[in-house]
């Protein structure tokens, strides 16, 4: 499976950004990590280019939602009925929390949404995500 990785807007998180790379590859995934100060477009514009089938934007600054305000837009303009769109690292600013923020970045467009949660549980619901995904595929 392939994914498409990388820090949303202004994040320059490097650190975390290259644990979610080796932490994917670890798991058998061809990981495509489009670094830090990544704009939704280009991230978009990714998926394309590789045909994931995963998108996993992260972000620590939590300014995340400023940045995938519009992901719904972009999803709207191309095919991407096949891609879990994923989202996760620290995805507020202040005292917000998850009961807040993922129902706020579902509506946004994104599949997963893991506010402030451990990298390895959020990549094992991935996971469980994809499979069951695949086997309703294998079912119609």
């Amino acid at each position: 499976m392939k994914v498409v990785t990388g820090v949303v807007g202004n994040d320059i998180h490097v650190v975390a950004n290259r644990l979610i790379d080796i932490s994917l590859e670890e798991r058998g995934f061809e990981v495509f990590n489009l670094g830090v100060n990544t704009y939704l477009e280009e991230f978009m514009d990714a998926v394309i280019e590789t045909d994931a089938d995963v998108l996993l934007i992260s972000s620590l600054n939590g300014e995340a939602e400023g940045w995938c305000r519009d992901l719904q837009i972009l999803k709207n303009q191309y095919d991407f009925n096949n891609v879990a769109f994923m989202i996760g690292g620290n995805l507020g600013v202040g005292e917000m929390n998850e009961t807040e923020l993922v129902p706020r970045f579902r509506n946004y467009g994104f599949d997963l949404v893991f506010h402030q949660t451990d990298l390895n549980e959020g990549l094992d619901q991935l996971e469980a995500f994809l499979k069951t995904r695949n086997e309703g595929v294998g079912n119609v």
